[in-house]
């Protein structure tokens, strides 16, 4: 006697009948991985908020493989080969050691460092003992400035402070100034950038330091509209700069795939290798914390150790080309 139900009737089709609904949630996936700037910015700007979390689509094929063998679906084991081999395109380098053999020109940390670091000091232990050639900081509040110049003060004898944000260097540096990015819908002071010229052994680099306004996700998507218009101003800047070679240091409030953060990805180089995941620093979900570079390569970029901050700092090698 035939049985009843889906459970009867499951058991009693072809391996290809099966898993037709995985089959689809895997190739709408594949397209999401592919064309993610097909999802518009409005309302909402989803489209921003899908590609801060992008990488993390992977889990969705994890999910949907294991779907499709307690299905015994080849129908869904098949175009489960569609995002996967999309993600491994998009994102599997990052797996791999970045930039090659050899030393890097440069190495350099980036860290927001919290307005509310209970412990500057040993934030700026951990960042030195890394041993970088520049560290870039966001963040920096009145009370904890001197303890972080007088911690880094041996190893960086050079610094520039703008505002909330500062560049040590064990080069010397010039031509420090305060970067204009602040959207004009602030009205309060804000002054969250700075660029200044590291004098290093191979040659003139201009160095940018900015930290972007902040996001917020609620029931209405993602709200980053000020930190967009803060990077198109920040591009702009870079675009302007006529030191050949540049280094974008900063917690820059979005991933490099995020449409928001174009005006810089557009122009400058971006991390060839390593996720590098910096917020927030108890369970690490997106790299916020960038460093990015024209006319040079970035290598190789990973965390190091928790400070006493909610982000993770950043490390990455710099090769001039």
């Amino acid at each position: 006697m035939r049985a009843r139900g889906g459970e009867g009737e499951g058991k009693g089709r072809s391996v290809w009948a099966r898993g037709r609904v995985s089959a689809a949630f895997a190739v709408l996936t594949a397209g999401l991985l592919a064309f993610p700037r097909a999802v518009p910015n409005s309302p909402g700007r989803l489209g921003s908020l899908l590609e801060t979390f992008l990488p993390w689509l992977g889990l969705v094929v994890v999910i949907l493989f294991g779907i499709a063998l307690l299905r015994r679906s080849a129908t869904a084991l098949v175009a489960l080969l569609l995002p996967a081999a999309t993600w491994t395109y998009l994102f599997g380098g990052l797996l791999l050691p970045g930039g090659g053999p050899g030393v890097p020109d440069l190495v350099v940390v980036q860290h927001n460092v919290s307005d509310e670091n209970p412990d500057p000091a040993g934030t700026a232990r951990t960042l030195a003992d890394a041993g970088p050639d520049l560290i870039a900081l966001q963040e920096l509040v009145p009370s904890a400035l001197p303890v972080y110049e007088r911690t880094l003060a041996p190893a960086y004898p050079h610094h520039a402070v703008h505002g909330t944000v500062g560049l040590w260097s064990k080069y010397p540096l010039t031509r420090d100034r305060l970067l204009h990015i602040k959207p004009a819908g602030i009205t309060e002071a804000w002054n969250r950038g700075l660029r200044a010229v590291v004098h290093t052994p191979r040659g003139e680099v201009a160095a940018y330091v900015a930290h972007l306004p902040s996001v917020r996700v609620g029931v209405g998507g993602l709200a980053s509209s000020w930190r967009d218009e803060s990077a198109t101003l920040l591009g702009r800047a870079v675009a302007a700069e006529p030191v050949k070679a540049v280094i974008l240091l900063g917690d820059l409030n979005g991933t490099v795939d995020d449409r928001g953060l174009a005006p810089l990805t557009s122009r400058m180089n971006v991390a060839e290798g390593g996720f590098a995941f910096s917020f927030p620093g108890a369970f690490p979900l997106a790299r916020i914390d960038q460093v990015m570079a024209r006319t040079a390569t970035v290598t190789q970029i990973r965390t190091l150790p928790g400070t006493g901050s909610d982000h993770l700092p950043v490390i990455a090698g710099i090769t001039r080309r």
